[in-house]
């Protein structure tokens, strides 16, 4: 087994211990740990994201913070402020939830668009402004945020700058028959809530994660295979239904998403299937559709897979 595929079952045995099922999800989170990417978790309320999201930052250790999106939350409340400081007569800087490992944007969409772009600066630079001062993020700050599609009421849709920064977008869908009945036998007879006891998850080995993102960062890329990653944005950016297509910042994550998908199979060149398994994470919510599209219901993972349909992949 790879050093990936050992960082991948570490994860999946921990998060198993508190979530069931989810284990596209699980795949999709090892590649955005080890790229150093963001993750946003979308789907209908009820599903486990912030308890799958919780259990995660449990499962890879550090700091953890949580901000609630709400109509009325400030930048300053995720950031930090400025305070006099009485035995010094200064001022000083009192950090916000912001300055963790790992922050859990809970309902991002919620939040109004002045504090969605307090986060612009965070996720692409690992730093925030207060005051005209620079401020550092931790090393291995990492984003994880929940949002509801349907529910529109009290939401504000997250601008093409935000979600150009999350890495990934994984849909987190209702789950089968089986694995639902495993959730009321493991918690239908507790009434004190389903939660993660930090006591029940053992962090992964920071070694086995440094480990797995050199191994990542080794892996043989061909001349055809990034061509081909060109030829899909290309082809997004030509597209008649889209509007605002796959963008540089875009093309790198796809690449190396891919990169750490070829290293969870074991391989040692990333091929055009790497790309592949995973687009439908990496391409959609980059995609802005033209409205005549979405008046005729196409939707961002629908064009994602006539884009991999129609691009010729290299021999």
């Amino acid at each position: 087994m790879s050093v990936m595929g050992e960082l991948e079952t570490a994860l999946r045995r921990e998060l198993g211990k508190v979530v069931v099922g989810g284990d596209a999800t699980v795949r999709a989170l090892t590649l955005a740990l080890v790229a150093r990417g963001h993750v946003l978790l979308q789907g209908a309320p009820g599903l486990g994201k912030t308890l799958l999201a919780k259990t995660f930052a449990a499962a890879i250790g550090g700091d953890f913070q949580r901000i609630q999106g709400t109509a009325d939350l400030m930048p300053a409340d995720i950031i930090g402020v400025h305070v006099y400081d009485e035995s010094t007569r200064r001022f000083a800087f009192r950090p916000g939830p912001l300055f963790a490992q790992v922050v859990l944007v809970d309902e991002i969409n919620r939040a109004g668009p002045k504090t969605q772009s307090a986060l612009l600066e965070a996720m692409e630079e690992r730093q925030v402004s207060a005051e005209r001062e620079l401020f550092r993020l931790p090393d291995e700050f990492l984003v994880v945020a929940t949002q509801n599609p349907r529910e529109f009421e009290g939401t504000y849709p997250l601008p093409e700058s935000q979600l150009d920064r999350f890495m990934l977008r994984v849909d987190v869908d209702y789950p089968s028959r089986e694995l639902e009945a495993d959730v009321l036998r493991r918690y239908g007879a507790s009434f004190e809530g389903v939660g993660a006891p930090p006591a029940s998850i053992t962090p992964v080995d920071r070694g086995l994660l440094q480990a797995a993102r050199e191994a990542a960062a080794g892996l043989h890329v061909s001349a055809a295979l990034i061509g081909y990653v060109l030829d899909l944005a290309a082809a997004s950016r030509e597209d008649p239904r889209v509007s605002l297509g796959l963008s540089t910042r875009g093309v790198l994550a796809l690449l190396r998403a891919a990169r750490v998908m070829a290293g969870l199979r074991g391989a040692e060149f990333v091929t055009p299937d790497d790309v592949k398994d995973v687009a439908p994470w990496t391409i959609p919510h980059r995609l802005m559709l033209a409205p005549e599209a979405a008046l005729e219901g196409a939707t961002d993972l629908a064009v994602v897979r006539g884009l991999l349909e129609r691009t010729p992949v290299p021999r």
